[in-house]
């Protein structure tokens, strides 16, 4: 049988290369994004559920895998004024963890009112564990949210094949992680990775596509490292 996937933040970096990863004949895949798949802007709270039912209705009323990877890397400085740091802080949460967080819920109570089984794969991010600048104390702390969503589903609703995962890249070779990557000075971070390279887009992609689509039942609740050794739990 097809199984059908919604992919958030299809358009570019990780989710472009999820989304090339999935194409395969017994895969249909909406995509959402600014340059293709539907659009959504997740800093709406409408946004999340909008997407969710053009893209069930996109695929025939039935989605049986939320791939969520879309989300944003903003520095915020502490030392700015203090309604600014707020704002930042609330805008990464609602784009990074509370989008995600709708679109679980909805694909949760799918699964549940339709008695099917489904599968979650969250694009969650080394940060969760280890930290981020003192730029990014949003960005790291959204990442942890996710984890520990992705956790609870794992738990809550294993018994009825609703199954979760989570992945925590490090660095990977974005436009986001070039950007990062020049204004941290480049080779010193490099550095820090033991593998002596960033991750590629492809290699979070396929440990992606296995969670969504080959992993074993019992791998419900795992978080997946893909940093080259510079976080070793």
């Amino acid at each position: 049988m097809t199984t059908n996937i919604l992919l958030t933040g299809s358009s570019r970096g990780i989710g472009a290369a999820i989304a090339d990863s999935f194409d395969r004949p017994d895969v249909r895949l909406v995509g959402h994004g600014t340059k293709t798949g539907i659009p959504a802007d997740f800093t709406d709270p409408d946004a999340p559920r909008s997407l969710w039912e053009r893209a069930l209705e996109a695929l025939d009323g039935r989605i049986d895998v939320l791939v969520n990877n879309a989300g944003i890397f903003e520095a915020s400085a502490l030392d700015q004024p203090h309604d600014d740091w707020v704002a930042d802080w609330e805008r990464t949460m609602q784009v990074n963890l509370t989008a995600s967080a709708q679109l679980c819920r909805l694909a949760v109570r799918h699964w549940q009112e339709n008695g099917a089984k489904g599968r979650i794969v969250n694009i969650a991010s080394r940060a969760a564990y280890r930290g981020d600048s003192p730029a990014h104390w949003h960005y790291a702390a959204s990442k942890a949210g996710m984890v520990a969503m992705t956790k609870t589903i794992a738990r809550g609703y294993s018994g009825e094949g609703i199954l979760a995962f989570a992945i925590c890249p490090g660095f990977t070779m974005t436009g986001m992680a070039d950007d990062y990557l020049e204004s941290r000075g480049g080779a010193q971070l490099l550095a820090d990775i033991p593998l002596g390279r960033v991750a590629d887009t492809s290699e979070i992609a396929t440990i992606a596509r296995f969670c969504a689509l080959e992993a074993p039942e019992s791998m419900t609740g795992a978080v997946i490292d893909a940093n080259g050794a510079s976080f070793v739990r």
